[in-house]
């Protein structure tokens, strides 16, 4: 059962769902324990967003992809969960880039991540993304609203039973490869 539940873009939660991609990206929240970064939430609900979704600040290919809203809709429809298996601290944008292939982020959308509060470090998380077995419609509450990434539903959902987006070997093949370029 998971209550907690990570805001992020509906293209986003769409892709780490669909296995296309594995990795997020976040600035805070991280907290450092046991001489590693930990997410405040290792596992979570995905909660798919979409005022802020921007065509400019994802790759042409993903443009098409966006739903593209004014409001944020009445109702939520949750249909997957995202456990942190990873944590990296980007040492550059040039390792970052990489990586390009791994997500679908444009130029734009890297550039304010790494400019956006410059002496805080850029992390990137690579997580498991499962489907739920059934999705779950949820109301629009008050309490969802607003510029936070996190927030608790008004009642835990059930995980039992979720698929795996990617395999555990492809996931861990993505996680060499991270490391091998952020030389960690």
């Amino acid at each position: 059962m998971l209550s907690v539940a990570l805001k992020e873009w509906h293209l986003l939660c769409s892709a780490l769902l669909t296995g296309r991609q594995t990795i997020m990206l976040r600035k805070g929240g991280i907290l450092e324990a046991n001489a590693e970064f930990e997410l405040e939430h290792p596992k979570f609900l995905l909660f798919p967003t979409f005022v802020h979704q921007d065509p400019a600040s994802v790759k042409p290919a993903w443009r098409d992809q966006i739903v593209r809203r004014t409001t944020e809709p009445e109702q939520v429809f949750i249909e997957g969960w995202g456990q942190c298996v990873k944590i990296f601290e980007v040492p550059s944008r040039p390792a970052m880039d990489s990586l390009d292939d791994l997500h679908l982020w444009d130029k734009p959308l890297l550039d304010m991540r790494f400019n956006y509060r410059p002496n805080q470090p850029l992390y990137l998380l690579v997580v498991k993304a499962f489907r739920l077995p059934q999705p779950v419609t949820l109301p629009y509450a008050i309490e969802y609203a607003g510029c936070k990434s996190w927030v608790t539903l008004q009642a835990p959902l059930p995980t039992a039973g979720s698929t795996p987006a990617l395999a555990d070997d492809q996931l861990h093949g993505i996680i060499a490869r991270i490391t091998m370029a952020f030389g960690a």
